[in-house]
């Protein structure tokens, strides 16, 4: 007797998953799945069995084995259709930025040959923050130009962009309908050169909603300072990147 290779039904056995006093066992099946489609074992695009199915491997009801596909879809980890059935949801392909290079979100996508847009947030012309003051070096009573920006790539969400402008820089917020820098480029205020500062951060439930991934799933932070030729400070953005979706490269050299 041969086994096939493609029956994924052992995966849901109990004994694969399940121990005594270790959480809800809706709870249990779904961590455990989480970290086989993660590892690859579950391959994109694959289908898992119907709920019946996996109800009656896993010795469970239909109810439990509902809660825990749902908790996965909460995640992103499989796509639910409707009359089709439940599949293991597509990775995220990991897109290499490089830090050496100035570019803008639209203008990278574009050399990659995606689609960009840009969902406008917020704008407008408002009282600047203390972070704005100081990486601006704005005087007392100066107000900032304010854009807000959730970042698409072929419509999928992997960014949230906040940037303040002093207002001879960019004087209507309006005028910012897709890239910021082909804004400045159209002003001939573009900055020449920026500073960035990368860190890790822990999303928002507002944050996680609008990248449409789980409130803990991984993220970074880049603060950016734009700068003109004569070294004033034009641009100050603060970045929301997806970490599933980012690698950003350093060229070093000795």
């Amino acid at each position: 007797m041969t086994t096939d290779p493609n029956d994924i039904s052992p995966l849901f056995h109990r004994s694969a998953w399940h121990k005594d006093n270790n959480g809800p066992r809706y709870f249990q099946l779904s961590t455990y799945l989480e970290r086989v489609i993660k590892s690859g074992e579950l391959a994109e695009g694959a289908p898992l069995p119907p709920e019946r199915e996996i109800a009656q491997i896993a010795d469970l009801s239909r109810v439990t084995v509902r809660k825990a596909i749902e908790v996965l879809a909460e995640k992103n980890l499989v796509v639910q259709r409707r009359g089709s059935g439940t599949f293991i949801a597509p990775h995220m392909q990991k897109l290499e930025h490089s830090l050496s290079r100035l570019t803008s979100f639209t203008e990278d996508m574009r050399r990659r040959g995606k689609s960009s847009t840009s969902e406008i947030i917020a704008s407008g012309v408002i009282e600047p923050s203390p972070q704005d003051i100081v990486a601006l070096g704005l005087r007392s009573g100066e107000l900032v130009s304010r854009v807000e920006r959730l970042r698409r790539a072929d419509g999928v969400p992997l960014a949230i962009e906040r940037s303040a402008l002093p207002r001879d820089i960019l004087p209507n917020p309006d005028d910012v309908t897709t890239s910021l820098y082909d804004a400045l480029d159209r002003f001939g205020k573009r900055p020449v050169r920026a500073i960035q500062r990368i860190s890790a951060t822990k999303l928002t439930r507002e944050q996680a909603a609008l990248l449409e991934i789980d409130i803990n799933d991984p993220a970074l932070k880049i603060d950016r300072k734009g700068y003109f030729e004569s070294g004033r400070v034009i641009e100050f953005t603060t970045g929301i990147y997806r970490g599933d979706a980012y690698d950003f490269v350093a060229e070093m050299q000795v």
